[in-house]
């Protein structure tokens, strides 16, 4: 390997830095492990969406328990994605300060915390374990493509695919669960959801091989040195880099309005809701199909618009079923939404790596990304929820996430050229 190739292999993502000796020793012992990083890797990506995905099959439950309005329930589930927004400011700095492998065992920790924290009967618990939980996915969410950069740059395409198919997996499988376990805990909404902290606990406690061979080797405060004459890319002033944010937020915005309230939308038109919980969980399920997929598809296209175009026509094929046939189409329509749901996520991850000329960059556009399309994203389900109690009914909040799709469009196809940051 070359040493330019060296340099960016070993490039810590966090940072404009490069590794001091001690730096390339860690790095290397971690790499030395392969199997113990990808398995870190899949359990932090499982527990991406399972915190979210447990509300929705139970927010009737959680909604009569508390006796919450259409709008104070969107916010169940519209606060942790604010502070997904929100934790994605302080994720980059984080990671700058303390290293990733701390950082990740840190938000797993706090995962598991907040999940534990909102069934405490309050609704001050309500919402304040949501804060920990957006915060804690928040600093997965922007470290890992980051990371994904730094320790697999020839594979960044397939390892993301890797990790999304990871993290929908998990979603799909809490959001199955969630009414049996409600069923199997007696009728009690509150161990249902706070039985997946376990989830997290068994995550970081996999993490955690990683973080002390990082930390025991060199410790962070000697790790890395700053580069000295090099300027960095500030992808804030880039228009590719807006358009890149501005995608991840609509899909994340179109995608979070179906997390908080697609079994909702069943059980209102008559479905049971068991059923509208297991069409859900498919829906989930389905979207592993995209996640793994379009990202490889990506990663082989030198623009990336006709996926663009694909996953859009997707979503609003979707959302347009869930408007004139939502029961009898129910099954069809969560197909078609999953996959166009898988692929976008998965492309716009994708497009983070792909548009940034390095894992430095990278880092800072994941963090731009994710801080702004989040805090765009939590606007749709309050938004969705607020609608539907002032209308009584779903068709214009569906129609507002038509034109949710139709603006996605018009800004992937910038966002998906073939050009870098």
């Amino acid at each position: 390997m070359s040493r330019p190739e060296a340099d960016q292999l070993l490039l810590d993502a966090e940072a404009d830095v490069r590794p001091t000796p001690q730096g390339v020793a860690a790095r290397r012992a971690l790499l030395a492990h392969p199997v113990i990083l990808m398995v870190g890797i899949v359990l932090a990506s499982l527990n991406m969406r399972a915190a979210l995905a447990s509300v929705s099959p139970l927010v009737g439950e959680i909604s009569d328990a508390f006796g919450l309005s259409s709008t104070a329930t969107s916010l169940v589930t519209s606060v942790p994605v604010l502070f997904l927004g929100v934790g994605a400011m302080a994720a980059p700095w984080l990671g700058r300060r303390f290293g990733t492998e701390a950082v990740l065992f840190c938000a797993l920790v706090l995962l598991g915390i907040g999940i534990v924290v909102r069934v405490v009967p309050s609704t001050v618990a309500l919402y304040g374990g949501g804060v920990l939980i957006g915060v804690a996915i928040a600093l997965l969410n922007v470290l890992m493509p980051g990371l994904i950069k730094r320790d697999f740059p020839d594979r960044a395409a397939s390892m993301t695919s890797v990790y999304t198919g990871s993290m929908i997996a998990g979603a799909t499988v809490v959001a199955a669960a969630s009414v049996p376990l409600e069923k199997a805990f007696g009728g009690s909404w509150e161990a249902s959801l706070a039985f997946w902290s376990l989830l997290a606990a068994v995550a970081a406690v996999a993490w955690l091989p990683q973080v002390l061979i990082a930390r025991g080797r060199t410790g962070h405060e000697v790790r890395v040195e700053p580069v000295v004459g090099t300027a960095p890319k500030s992808v804030w002033r880039s228009a590719l880099a807006w358009q890149v944010t501005l995608f991840m937020g609509l899909q994340s915005l179109w995608s979070y309005v179906l997390i908080a309230w697609m079994p909702t939308i069943f059980t209102d038109h008559g479905m049971s809701r068991s059923t509208a919980g297991v069409i859900f969980a498919f829906n989930n399920l389905i979207q592993v199909a995209g996640a793994f997929a379009v990202p490889l598809l990506a990663g082989r296209m030198r623009s990336q618009r006709p996926l663009v175009v694909l996953v859009s026509s997707l979503v609003a094929g979707g959302y347009v079923g869930l408007m004139v046939a939502p029961v009898s189409g129910a099954w069809l329509w969560s197909a078609v939404l999953g996959v166009g749901q898988g692929g976008a996520v998965g492309l716009a991850l994708t497009m983070i790596v792909l548009r940034a000329g390095d894992a430095a960059t990278a880092a800072r556009l994941s963090g731009m990304a994710q801080t702004i399309g989040y805090l765009l994203a939590a606007v749709g389900p309050l938004a969705a929820g607020a609608v539907y109690q002032v209308t009584g009914s779903w068709t214009v909040p569906i129609a507002l996430m038509l034109g949710v799709c139709a603006t996605a469009l018009s800004v992937g196809l910038f966002a998906a050229r073939d050009r870098k940051i």
